[in-house]
């Protein structure tokens, strides 16, 4: 039998249940696969049975491991996130690395029990930086140094010009951080920034929110985005299993 054909048991998410949950079926690379779980105590892994091979993240693949978590979150309100593209040879290895985890996820449940998460990226229009940045006075005076002058004569002052622009850019983080990420830190029970992705991107944030308090934080994201949508774009998600919150090495200890 080949590498390909050998079965494997691809993991999702774990979860707290005292029962056999059905969550049905997931469609990976066009094959129908059954999800099903894999249990110690009141702990379990959700899980399909696929070929043993190595899952690429592509837009398909990725799309079906969200729908599956997406599916279990909503039959099961204590979710813990498992990074795409974890398969293992048999349920007995699954089993064994529950065993190994489960000291960790019985810490987890109690913190993440009835949260989800959800992800707001900021990312400024590009007219508006540009205006901020033809109106910041350092910017000003160092474009001002820096024209007409050889690119040689003109080398400091262009480094300059760059760091009064990164500078900028910083206050700019700054001002959103106190605008938007903190108030809606205050509607969370956690969260954390984490680095923006692109020259454009001037908050990226993810929140850990009471599923109660989702609609309530819902709003507030609506209402700040109609004070800054001239500005900025937003960039809402979720809601998710704890991700940002939660980090869980899926490795079995050797001895």
């Amino acid at each position: 039998m080949s590498e390909e054909q050998k079965s494997g048991i691809y993991i999702f998410c774990g979860i707290q249940t005292e029962q056999e949950d059905q969550f049905g079926e997931i469609v990976l690379e066009d094959e129908k696969r059954e999800l099903f779980t894999i249990r110690y105590k009141d702990a379990a892994m959700v899980a399909a049975e696929v070929p043993m091979k190595i899952y690429h993240p592509n837009r398909d693949n990725l799309m079906t491991h969200q729908n599956a978590v997406s599916a279990v979150m909503k039959q099961n309100d204590t979710v813990i996130p498992v990074s795409f593209g974890n398969v293992f040879q048999s349920k007995e290895d699954v089993g064994v690395l529950l065993e190994n985890l489960y000291p960790q996820f019985e810490k987890l449940f109690p913190e993440i029990k009835g949260k989800v998460e959800l992800g707001l990226k900021v990312i400024g229009n590009k007219e508006w930086l540009e205006n901020q940045a033809s109106e910041d006075a350092q910017i000003k005076k160092t474009a001002s140094a820096v024209k007409g002058k050889s690119e040689a004569a003109g080398y400091y002052d262009r480094i300059k010009l760059g760091e009064a622009a990164q500078k900028l850019f910083t206050s700019l983080q700054q001002d959103l951080k106190a605008q938007i990420f903190e108030p809606l830190h205050g509607l969370s029970v956690a969260a954390k920034t984490n680095d923006p992705i692109g020259e454009k991107m001037l908050l990226n944030a993810a929140f850990l929110v009471d599923r109660e308090k989702e609609q309530e934080f819902d709003e507030k994201v609506n209402e700040i985005h109609e004070d800054w949508k001239d500005r900025v774009e937003f960039n809402y998600s979720g809601p998710w299993p704890a991700y940002n919150f939660v980090n869980i090495k899926l490795k079995v200890e050797d001895g």
